[in-house]
Formats: structure tokens, C-alpha cells, sequence
């Protein structure tokens, strides 16, 4: 087994393990956030209508789910088959398939707009570009990029313990360097401190494909 293949199996199947407890705990995941609810509100306004967006990484599908109030056509993908069956009974309305976002299976250019959120998290850090040219390859020229990440503090690229699975802490100049590498000319970024509850401040790019 690839380390590729060995970290995919492993993020998978710890999802799977939670999939129940996860759901429930992310049902109202946005509701106290004002400054995501902006970047993904954002993200819509960005977004052309060249075709639909990816939700990669989608867990329960509640983020699909808000970004279809928002307007967009809108589809979700995660590698775990219990996240995906939590989401399609939850959202019967939106499409979700099981999937990995490093090998999405859409043709090039047809879509308008990729949102991973905390998703590219569990990717080890030098596969991380690969993920990025994926994304690069699957979304259309002027299309948006949206990625959500927890921010690194001034330290450099940090793994931690997700209490799910191994989980990396980004600077957010350095991911935005590789989206750069990738295709992507920044558009904004939001960066805000860690709520009660949280442990480290957290980090978004909203980013445009050349």
C-alpha cells in the first residue's frame, strides 16, 4: 500500500468511526460564525456560473447545503461512505458522492468553483500541491477557489491531534504561495482568532483560477 493510498484509507475510516457524533456536532456549524458565513457569501458572489461547484471533503453535507441558500449549484464529495449516506439522507435535494478531492472525477474545466473546508487539513504537506493542481485542473479559468484551514500562528506547517485524524496547521502565506504555484491569484483571506471552544485561530483563502 502507497502512502497515498495508506492516508487516504486511514482518514476514511477514522471518519467513518465518527461519522454519527460528527454530523451532530457540525448541525449548526456556522450558526456562530458571522466572519465564514462572509467568505463563503463571498465565494457565491465570486463564483461564475460556468458550471458547479465542488464541495470536496463535505462530511454531512451542511456546508453543500448552505452554499445551495446561497445560489450556487452545488454537489459534495468525501471519502468517507458515512459521512455520505448522513449527507444524502440530511440534503435528499443536493447530489453526493463518495470520492477523493485529489482525483476528482470531473472533466477538466467544468467547474466553477472548489470549496474545501478543513478538508486539505489531513493532507500530508508534500502532497499537498498535487491537491491543489487538482483543483486547478477541474476548475474553469476565472472560476474560485475557497479553502478553510487551521493557521499556524507564526510557526511553521504543524501537525496536531484532530481527536479524527492527524490534522496540519498552515502559515497562510505559505498555502497561499502554493495556490499561487497552482494557478490561483488571491483574491482575499480572513483570518480570525480561536471562539471559546476552539484551539487555533483559523485561516481562509478566497482565491480566483488564471
Amino acid at each position: 500500500m502507497t502512502d497515498t493510498t495508506s492516508h487516504l484509507s486511514t482518514t476514511a475510516h477514522a471518519y467513518d468511526a465518527v461519522a454519527v457524533q460528527y454530523a451532530e456536532f457540525a448541525r449548526t456549524g456556522l450558526d456562530d460564525f458571522p466572519l465564514d458565513r462572509g467568505m463563503f457569501a463571498a465565494f457565491a458572489e465570486c463564483t461564475p456560473s460556468t458550471g458547479p461547484v465542488a464541495d470536496v471533503g463535505c462530511g454531512p453535507g451542511y456546508v453543500a447545503a448552505h452554499l445551495r441558500e446561497l445560489g450556487l449549484d452545488v454537489f459534495g464529495v468525501d471519502l468517507s461512505p458515512a459521512m455520505i449516506e448522513i449527507a444524502r439522507e440530511r440534503y435528499p435535494h443536493l447530489r453526493f458522492e463518495v470520492g477523493s478531492m485529489d482525483a476528482l472525477a470531473v472533466p477538466d474545466g467544468s467547474l466553477g468553483g472548489v470549496v474545501s473546508e478543513y478538508s486539505l487539513i489531513h493532507v500530508p504537506p508534500h502532497e499537498v500541491p498535487s491537491y491543489l493542481a487538482e483543483f486547478r485542473r477541474v476548475v474553469a479559468r476565472g472560476g474560485t477557489l475557497l479553502l478553510a484551514f487551521f493557521e499556524a500562528e507564526g510557526g511553521p506547517v504543524t501537525p496536531f491531534d484532530h481527536k479524527v485524524v492527524t490534522a496540519y496547521r498552515w502559515p497562510i502565506d505559505d498555502l497561499a504561495a502554493l495556490a499561487a504555484d497552482a494557478g490561483f491569484d488571491e483574491i482575499g483571506r480572513m483570518l480570525r482568532e480561536p471562539h471559546a471552544d476552539e484551539r487555533f485561530r483559523r485561516g481562509r483563502l478566497l482565491l480566483r483560477a488564471r
